[in-house]
């Protein structure tokens, strides 16, 4: 079945059990799914399955993920950068954490994102441990089924 949308993982940082969850539901439901990163991810080897590795060059992952991603189409990333180029462009994004971006939301997550790396870069913060656990975990499922389940839904309507 083909489905007119993509999934798009900025995978640099996309932790191993948020990546399994979306292989299981791009098997199960069919949806061609594209790792970007700079390096090798593992991944399946299946024609539903696409991996592509970006130069060293800063951004040219999120370059190659916005200039390939069509509207429509759902990424998923830590990168609030580029999740508002995303927006801008009609694709869904949310990242690793259960968190839709939204028009809404994007400029308040852009200020605590810049207020936090003013704080890291002047020492008043030390580097956060980043745990992803069940919790962590548990989220992201939700919010990941939910937005593809919308999506799945839009076709079958757009089809009737």
């Amino acid at each position: 079945m083909s489905h007119s949308f993509s999934i798009w993982i900025d995978a640099d940082s996309c932790p191993a059990p948020a990546r399994d969850i979306i292989i299981r539901c791009a098997k199960r439901n069919g949806i061609t799914t594209w790792f970007i990163a700079n390096r090798e991810i593992p991944h399946p080897k299946d024609p539903l399955f696409s991996m592509v590795i970006c130069n060293q060059e800063k951004d040219a992952a999120d370059n190659y993920i916005v200039e390939n991603a069509a509207a429509n189409d759902l990424v998923i990333t830590r990168d609030i950068l580029l999740a508002e180029r995303l927006l801008a462009k009609g694709c869904t994004a949310i990242n690793d954490r259960g968190n839709l971006f939204s028009a809404d939301t994007i400029r308040e997550r852009l200020s605590l994102r810049n207020f936090n790396l003013e704080l890291f870069q002047n020492g008043l913060i030390g580097d956060k441990m980043n745990t992803y656990g069940k919790k962590e975990t548990a989220l992201f499922a939700n919010c990941f089924d939910r937005e593809i389940q919308k999506k799945l839904k839009a076709e079958q309507t757009a089809t009737k």
